[in-house]
């Protein structure tokens, strides 16, 4: 997710000469925005990967089932393409974006009312629109704990579940929240003898439960969703700060250990940040509180330092001075703790312990006061804030360590080019258990996910992007890793079809679900349906193509291929 940000960092960016003027903003804004010439769908960072506006004709607002059953049929009696939005977006494929002509955006951000708490059977239902700190507040309320969640809580639940979003756990049901569902129901299109849209509930166990657990948005608009839930309990967490020599040997033993274990690697500093997190009796002591610090509200002006420091380091090609801020970062993250917090204000001392509800999950700057004139989460598209890439792979353990044997190699030919990587957040490193969707992880599994600096020019080459594309290659080509749906570069999600065993009963659901196409979109064409894309001079630039001819790769004049690397068939990096 975002950038692990430190006010110490405006230091180095007043010293620059670099630090900008103040400027007023508001809470995060709104994905969904209506004129007289139409809607544009953004996601929460203001930029999609191809950096093209998502436009469509009209947005619909459901407020019921029945409001967005109808909504669901009147696209398909006209014969448009619709897609779901929620009040979050941050997914960062374009998921959620139909085809500019006859199509329709149905916003589920005013279908949010419902949560019903089942303290008898331990479950909740919730309408797709509620915000997840909403769902974990109700449950918590009730005496209950939803064992799974991601640890950004800027998301619907309609959108995490679709989306296949994770926490981190190989224990129990996991650390996947979709595996935690017990059932949920759809809107889907229908005969116009039945009204051209129809509400459908599957459980677990029906045949089509798989494919909808995890879908994309491509069987229909998820409308509620069941989920199971435990006893309230407490968590216990510290982090261990090691030196990062052996900790390929150490990961799988760490995460068996642990029921919400994850590690963040930070390789240009040579150190591993292991998070020793359980499950501990309700009746001890702590008040804790996981307040995230990449997800705090930020003060503009550090924002926009911090990102205008960047940009200088970067077009300089000066990584000695990333280096410096990395430093900075991590020295931080140890004083700070990472962000948790024995109270709600500071962090006095391991192990901070704290209710589920308050530890699981994070993203304190989405909640920021609209008086608050002066702060707001640090991408926020309105300010001149952080602008990232964001990678995130599935590996099988055993292709894991290999993988990290590949990174210490580059790193050890010259650890100043991590620092940009380190002044995010490194390598976030956490645990997702088989799962039975067919979109979900086919074996337990290890996620990596780690942002990097984006130019606001697509035509500007970063600096050390050839590495980043071969640590990119790496993942997915070399060792077959499975990219995250809601994340990624568009070639990151090469081959996926062949990564997942049950996508093709997947698209056998769809065609079941969707005969027409309703929820097809220029996205799931090429990702899902293996469509050629159209390629535009310096698509490799962006991640929006592999480089079929040089005018691809244009005008990095040559940043691919560097370290050893040698080109073969369609002119893609490989690695050795």
């Amino acid at each position: 997710m975002a950038a692990a940000i430190s006010v110490t960092m405006l230091i180095v960016a007043i010293i620059s000469g670099s630090c900008p003027s103040f400027t007023s903003a508001k809470p995060p804004a709104p994905p969904v925005f209506c004129d007289d010439s139409g809607c544009v769908v953004s996601n929460a960072y203001g930029a999609w990967g191809d950096r093209q506006q998502c436009r469509t004709g009209q947005a619909v607002f459901p407020t019921t089932e029945e409001e967005l059953r109808a909504a669901v049929a009147e696209a398909h009696r006209k014969r448009f393409k619709a897609k779901a939005v929620s009040g979050f977006s941050h997914t960062i494929p374009k998921l959620a974006c139909p085809p500019s002509e006859n199509s329709v955006v149905i916003s589920t951000a005013k279908y949010n009312s419902r949560i019903e708490v089942d303290v008898a059977n331990r479950r909740v239902t919730a309408d797709a629109g509620v915000g997840l700190r909403d769902l974990i507040d109700k449950v918590e309320a009730a005496g209950l704990s939803l064992v799974a969640a991601p640890y950004w809580e800027g998301v619907s639940i309609g959108g995490l579940i679709s989306t296949g979003s994770h926490g981190s756990s190989w224990w129990g049901k996991g650390g996947a929240v979709h595996d935690h569902v017990e059932s949920l129901t759809l809107v889907v299109t229908a005969p116009a003898a039945e009204g051209y849209a129809k509400v459908v509930t599957l459980r677990r166990g029906d045949p089509l439960f798989n494919a909808a657990s995890v879908s994309l948005g491509l069987l229909g608009i998820i409308s509620q969703v069941t989920l199971s839930l435990e006893p309230s309990f407490k968590r216990s967490i510290t982090y261990s700060f090691q030196n990062d020599s052996t900790f390929e040997d150490q990961f799988m033993d760490h995460a068996r250990k642990h029921e919400f274990a994850d590690i963040t690697w930070f390789p240009s500093q040579h150190q591993a940040a292991f998070r020793f997190d359980d499950r501990v009796p309700l009746n001890t002591s702590g008040d804790g509180f996981n307040d995230f610090i990449g997800f705090q509200s930020t003060l503009m002006v550090v924002s926009m330092a911090v990102r205008a420091t960047e940009k200088v380091f970067d077009e300089s090609r000066n990584a000695k001075g990333k280096c410096v801020t990395a430093a900075t970062v991590l020295a931080v993250k140890k004083l700070m703790a990472n962000g948790l917090k024995n109270n709600n204000l500071l962090f006095t001392g391991y192990p901070v312990t704290g209710l589920q509800g308050r530890m699981q999950t994070s993203g304190s700057c989405q909640h920021s006061p609209a008086s608050d004139v002066l702060s707001s989460c640090a991408w926020d598209p309105r300010i001149k804030g952080l602008f990232f890439y964001e990678t995130t792979a599935f590996f099988s353990p055993q292709s894991f360590k290999s993988f990290i044997l590949d990174v210490k190699r580059l790193r050890d030919m010259n650890p100043d080019n991590f620092c940009g990587l380190d002044n995010y957040n490194g390598f976030m490193i956490r645990f997702v258990k088989r799962s039975e969707s067919l979109l979900g992880q086919p074996e337990d599994s290890v996620v990596v996910d780690f942002n990097y600096y984006r130019a606001r020019d697509p035509s500007t080459p970063r600096l050390n992007q050839d590495l980043w594309e071969e640590v990119e290659q790496m993942a997915f080509v070399k060792y077959g890793a499975r990219p995250h749906w809601a994340k990624n570069r568009n070639v990151a999600f090469a081959g996926v079809q062949g990564k997942y065993p049950g996508f093709k009963s997947f698209l056998a659901a769809v065609k079941e679900l969707d005969p027409e196409g309703v929820f097809q979109s220029p996205w799931s064409d090429e990702v899902i349906n293996d469509k050629e894309a159209v390629k535009s001079d310096g698509c490799a630039l962006e991640g929006q193509c592999i480089c079929s001819e040089d005018r691809h790769c244009s005008p990095a004049k040559g940043y691919l291929c560097q370290h050893g690397l040698v080109y073969k068939e369609a002119r893609v990096c490989r690695f050795g």
